[in-house]
């Protein structure tokens, strides 16, 4: 009996649990499913409008003087005086006198120079006036023609050969004397000085290294396929270029700061360079180191490496998309009037940077997808964000009734 009222409890716990499980079983409701709602990709559109564009070519190059010379001493001598501004980065016009040699035995050779010149003259005078009396002795007293030697006809050579040699020699000895001046040839700067006052230079010797100011240069590589989109001057043989070259933006960040220079490109090099298939165009900056209008704007300076913005042609009604929204990089997309997404063939003038220029295959007023798509078909439905309300379709006109 005791036994008995132990396992009475579990048991009625089981059947009153599984009682309450039958009827929960019975009276379920049955799950009605619910078929899955296609989502839409949401895009963002731009609208197209044709315009007006004009290609930009950019490059880099490095700033280099239009001439660069060693400057020579051609006499010998001893420096006596150099010009205060015979330092590296002194500048200096065209004419003024850089260095000056000792000139005093260079004024000896003049005056010994002309002193054989006045002796060699003298003695032509003389031997002139000796063969006027043997040309009129001859013509009183002799008969038939007269040998030259008789008329002093090779003592005249002579002497006319001594006076051209010593006036040679006279102006070899000016020459040098005005050398002993070593005088700029152009207006430029010095880039390094070799010579010193005190030091005894030969003729060939290195007296400092100088460049031309007046303009610099700068080596500009270009793509052979960037030539299409720039009109830059080429030269044929016997002729010139037609037309002045494009301009060029210089650019340059110097203590933090971008500053700019204009320049021109004026010619192109001969040749296309093996290594990189490139061809080099050379743009012109005309006096790089004079003060512009803003006071704190650096000059040009030789050595610095700048960004090239060339100014290339322009083109009319053209369209420009962002590079997003091409597929593939060579279609368009399109999202028509029922918002289906759609691809079209463009002629694609030039990828550029941010932007693609093209033309054909739209029309104006067609909207373009720029948002990145993960998966993008021919057809697919989209979700226009935050478009403005296009204007309702024209309504079709209705037919006109037939009379009974």
């Amino acid at each position: 009996m005791n036994r008995f009222l132990k396992i009475l409890p579990p048991v009625g716990v089981l059947l009153l649990g599984g009682l309450v499980l039958a009827l929960m079983l019975h009276h379920r409701r049955q799950a009605v499913p619910t078929p899955p709602v296609p989502q839409r990709p949401l895009v963002r559109v731009s609208g197209l409008s044709p315009t007006n564009h004009q290609f930009h070519v950019r490059t880099q190059g490095i700033v280099s003087p239009r001439t660069e010379i060693e400057l020579v001493a051609e006499v010998a001598g001893r420096i006596i005086k150099i010009a205060p501004t015979f330092n590296p980065g002194g500048f200096f016009a065209e004419g003024d006198e850089l260095v000056l040699i000792d000139p005093r035995d260079y004024e000896l050779a003049v005056t010994q120079a002309e002193a054989t010149l006045a002796q060699a003259q003298t003695a032509l005078d003389r031997e002139e006036a000796e063969a006027a009396v043997a040309r009129a002795e001859w013509k009183r007293l002799g008969t038939g023609e007269p040998s030259p030697l008789l008329l002093r006809k090779p003592q005249l050579a002579q002497a006319r050969a001594a006076v051209a040699s010593a006036r040679a020699r006279l102006q070899i000895a000016k020459r040098d004397l005005e050398r002993c001046r070593v005088k700029a040839p152009f207006a430029g700067r010095v880039r390094t000085k070799q010579a010193d006052v005190g030091q005894f230079v030969n003729r060939g010797s290195r007296l400092a290294r100088i460049y031309a100011v007046d303009y610099v240069e700068i080596r500009l590589p270009l793509p052979l396929d960037d030539l299409a989109y720039v009109d830059l001057p080429v030269d044929y043989r016997g002729e010139t270029a037609a037309h002045p070259g494009p301009k060029a933006r210089l650019s340059a960040r110097i203590g933090g700061r971008l500053f700019t220079w204009e320049g021109r490109i004026v010619r192109t090099e001969g040749e296309v360079d093996p290594r990189t298939r490139m061809v080099t165009a050379v743009a012109r900056v005309d006096d790089p180191y004079a003060r512009s209008a803003e006071w704190d704007k650096p000059p040009l300076a030789v050595g610095l490496f700048v960004e090239a913005d060339i100014l290339g042609k322009t083109v009319t009604d053209v369209y420009r998309a962002p590079r997003a929204a091409f597929h593939n990089d060579r279609t368009l997309r399109v999202v028509d009037r029922d918002d289906r997404l759609r691809f079209r063939a463009v002629k694609i003038l030039r990828r550029e940077a941010d932007e693609v220029v093209f033309r054909d295959g739209v029309q104006p007023g067609d909207r373009i997808c720029v948002s990145p798509l993960e998966v993008a078909t021919d057809g697919m439905h989209v979700r226009v964000l935050n478009e403005t309300p296009r204007p309702p379709a024209p309504a079709a006109k209705a037919a006109p009734k037939e009379d009974a």
